[in-house]
């Protein structure tokens, strides 16, 4: 149910979206994306939310309720609360090292990382790495994610290829689809219906890039080539949804009960303060002065963003298409 009046915002809820829209407005003019959707809320549920734009550049049609986006690396925290869901039911331990469950792996330093590592982004893995290139089909691309040199563990090094990685664990452990382990552990829970892995109808879904790649416009299936190469369904990146129904999962996180309590501390960083599947507070450079130390969040590529502020009891999600047509920078931030 959606929080009523301003949510404790002290903002009427008016204000803030015509203060969002106005926003969003100037930078649409300035070509910055053809689309927004946004929602802005506590633990009781939503208080402001709205969309604009056009679902393309080349498409001069309103953008209709309840856009679907590519959230591009907002999947890796959804993922991520699938597998401690599995952790929570003693399928798996933040200790389980890659190659235990993977056992067809050669013994490499990616199947020595253990799970807290490839959660907290300090296995060493690669950054973003373009196995598409190389290995055009699953099986050679999960080949050579397996043999991918690390770094010295320790520090943070975000990596779409630890995720990666710890989607084909959460596959073995759970004896599931990636796609039907986030359906059951994560979106059914919380009854978020229009937060799944493409493709979805393009009638819905927000335009991506003009991909030289693939030589077309990407609109309805996942923009991240490697994902692309891993069948749409991968740790790192494929999941579709609206504000709306990521507001559900921050209301949710906010209220806690997804996890158990032990589970949840570590998911926010209240046990070492790096929380398990988002950024910490410090990474999170996008934040303003308003969020708390205790904020964790996360980006995507596509021009997406979620952040959740337990000590404020408020959320903020806001979804873009910042890389249509092109993925050349033209100042979002």
């Amino acid at each position: 149910m959606p929080a009523e009046g301003n949510g404790g915002s002290g903002i009427p809820e008016e204000a803030t979206n015509r203060a969002v829209r106005e926003m969003l407005c100037r930078a649409r003019e300035a070509g910055q994306f053809s689309a927004a959707a946004w929602a802005v809320g506590t633990s009781e549920g939503i208080f402001s939310c709205g969309e604009l734009g056009t679902p393309a550049w080349d498409d001069a049609s309103p953008i209709g309720p309840e856009p679907l986006f590519d959230l591009a690396s907002v999947t890796k925290p959804i993922v991520a609360l699938a597998v401690l869901r599995l952790i929570d039911r003693g399928a798996l331990s933040l200790d389980t090292r890659v190659g235990e469950v993977l056992d067809g792996w050669p013994d490499t330093p990616m199947a020595r990382a253990n799970l807290w590592s490839l959660l907290t982004h300090t296995s060493g893995a690669p950054g973003p790495t373009p196995l598409y290139r190389d290995y055009p089909d699953r099986a050679s691309l999960i080949e050579a994610l397996a043999r991918l040199p690390v770094t010295v563990p320790g520090e943070w090094r975000y990596s779409s290829m630890g995720f990666i990685s710890l989607g084909l664990v959460a596959e073995m452990a759970s004896g599931l689809s990636l796609d039907e382990l986030v359906e059951r552990e994560v979106a059914q829970p919380l009854g978020m219906n229009d937060v799944r892995y493409g493709p979805v109808a393009p009638g819905r879904a927000v335009a991506t890039e003009d991909c030289p790649w693939r030589g077309h416009l990407v609109r309805g299936s996942v923009h991240d080539e490697n994902a692309v190469v891993m069948g749409g369904v991968a740790g790192h990146a494929g999941l579709f949804g609206t504000a709306g129904e990521l507001g559900k999962l921050a209301a949710a996180l906010l209220r806690g009960g997804l996890l158990s309590p032990e589970t949840d501390r570590a998911m926010r960083g209240s046990i070492d303060g790096r929380p398990l599947g988002w950024w910490p507070r410090e990474q999170c450079t996008y934040l303003g002065p308003g969020t708390s130390a205790s904020a964790f969040g996360h980006t995507g590529f596509t021009g997406t963003s979620l952040v959740v502020d337990p000590s404020e009891d408020r959320w903020y999600c806001l979804l873009t298409n910042r890389i249509h047509p092109t993925r050349e920078s033209r100042g979002f931030e």
